[in-house]
């Protein structure tokens, strides 16, 4: 049998191989024990696994999991970019404005697929790959340097024990990193209407929440799709001004809607800056 190393795409035996996983790294228990940190290849869960639970995974298998992801993402960038020209330049030579976006991804790959799908829409983004566990001390600079009205901040997420201990911080493996970040964000932003998208799968919702986050995930410790925090930043960042973005307005594009991801109710509207302008006018 194959020895298990980094970078390797596997399944987990003892969960069907219901989700493919890349090998993030090898580790070794106390016992000396090898175990291997993993991430999904096309969701945002982080988890681990004994190596004698892993079982590689085709490469046919593998290149049709990316297959499919690409076509999705292809396929909603030719569904909206179509639907942005036709709304939002009717007129040739007309300037739109968007809301800009900082985007901080923990994962490199998804940072790419995430520049390349804001960039193919037109949207004024910047993309980062930090890693969760840096989020926090890079964030301030970020946000100094580049002044946006949304940011994202995702990556990689995981219930520890599932479906147990919903308000230990730690029983989740990096919550508490996307927590310290809204919360820096909070603290450092010039902008009081900067609207916040935190977590990955099966986030820590409720502490998102309280950190300082308009919308967040998971509030039923669910995993969300690579896309969902992209559709979240779009919308907002194509919306009027004046308008307020509700999770009624975007839960039929997610993963599994509101059980995914969910608005912070308690925000009062004027917190709400959704950011589309034209020409200095509102574009309604």
């Amino acid at each position: 049998m194959k020895k298990i190393k980094k970078g390797d795409v596997v399944g987990r035996l003892s969960y069907g191989k219901d989700i493919i996983f890349i090998v993030e790294r090898i580790m070794k228990t106390k016992d000396n024990e090898e175990f291997a940190i993993l991430k999904g290849l096309t969701i945002r869960i982080q988890a681990d696994s004994p190596l004698e639970d892993l079982e590689l995974i085709a490469p046919k298998e593998v290149e049709e999991h990316v297959r499919s992801l690409e076509e999705k993402v292809s396929k909603r960038i030719e569904k909206y970019s179509k639907t942005f020209k036709e709304k939002f330049y009717p007129r040739e030579r007309m300037i739109v404005y968007t809301g800009k976006i900082l985007h901080i991804d923990g994962d490199k790959k998804y940072a790419e697929k995430s520049r390349h799908y804001y960039k193919k829409l037109g949207l004024n983004a910047i993309v980062r790959n930090i890693p969760e566990r840096r989020q926090p001390l890079n964030i301030a600079i970020l946000l100094q340097r580049y002044q946006p009205d949304i940011l994202v901040i995702t990556g990689h997420d995981g219930m520890i024990k599932k479906g147990t201990k919903f308000n230990d911080l730690y029983n989740y493996r990096n919550s508490r990193y996307f927590m310290k970040t809204v919360e820096e964000a909070r603290k450092q932003t010039l902008k009081k209407d900067l609207v916040i998208f935190a977590g990955a799968c099966q986030s820590y919702y409720e502490g998102l929440m309280i950190a300082g986050a308009n919308f967040a995930s998971s509030p039923a410790r669910i995993l969300i799709d690579f896309m969902d925090p992209l559709i979240v930043a779009e919308k907002i960042a194509i919306t009027a001004e004046e308008k307020f973005v509700t999770i009624r307005d975007i839960e039929n594009e997610l993963r599994d809607g509101k059980r995914g991801i969910d608005r912070n109710w308690r925000a009062r509207k004027k917190e709400g800056f959704n950011g589309l302008k034209k020409g200095g006018s509102i574009l309604i």
